[in-house]
């Protein structure tokens, strides 16, 4: 669960809350953390550093407007996906969220299949945005730049295209080991000439650039016939 993408759900709801929460740890795609209320949603948000990729947002809290506290991050320069949930389907509620930075807007009741679809819908779109960064390791992850950030001393990182899409692959396949046939059908797309020899190189060269010690991986890791990224290996 640990290794999974990191997503905050704000409701004062626990029923809710542990639901959602349940549903997305399902296979370790993402690591779920809750808050209650709008002060607590703050707190989470300034300890993890900058470190959810995506939050999950009721409108209405106990200690206010759940588009006040979207309109605040926005402000302060947060780009990660924000969903609103509200018991509201009046138009004007909508359109105020959005107005505030929401990326999308769902009413309650809903369908997990849907909520889910729609986080994942958003998440893709901000991979593929300009704004999009991700931890992995001790590196700042900017895909559309093709390169990794050393935070400790701002050293980057270059990356081709292939190297960048087997690492948001991974990324997103979260603790489940990805196994080597889909890794290359999903990056590679289906070729005949393509064999596992060429994936195992770009993973070689990934190595070469990424682990401190490529001979004893800690971040890209070799497991259940396949490959899994743990972005909080390298540390």
């Amino acid at each position: 669960m640990a290794s999974g993408r990191p997503i905050l759900i704000v409701d004062d709801d626990a029923t809710l809350r542990q639901v959602l929460a349940e549903q997305l740890q399902v296979d370790g795609e993402f690591t779920p953390h809750q808050a209650s209320s709008l002060a607590e949603a703050e707190e989470r948000i300034g300890n993890s550093n900058g470190g959810f990729e995506a939050i999950i947002l009721d409108l209405s809290l106990p200690d206010g407007d759940g588009r006040d506290l979207c309109q605040r991050l926005r402000q302060a320069g947060a780009k990660m996906p924000i969903l609103i949930l509200t018991d509201s389907d009046v138009l004007s509620d909508a359109v105020r969220g959005l107005d505030a930075g929401a990326s999308d807007f769902i009413s309650k009741p809903f369908r997990l299949g849907e909520l889910l679809a729609r986080l994942r819908a958003q998440l893709r779109n901000f991979e593929n945005s300009d704004d999009a960064v991700f931890t992995i390791g001790p590196y700042q992850f900017k895909p559309a730049a093709k390169q990794l950030l050393v935070q400790l001393d701002n050293r980057r990182i270059r990356l081709t295209e292939k190297e960048v899409a087997v690492l948001k692959f991974l990324y997103r396949a979260g603790a489940k080991p990805t196994s080597r046939s889909i890794l290359l059908h999903e990056v590679w797309g289906y070729n005949a000439a393509v064999s596992t020899h060429t994936l195992e190189t770009h993973i070689y060269r990934l190595r070469q650039k990424i682990e401190p010690d490529p001979n004893r991986a800690t971040i890209l890791l070799t497991e259940g016939g396949g490959y899994r990224l743990d972005p909080n290996g390298g540390k």
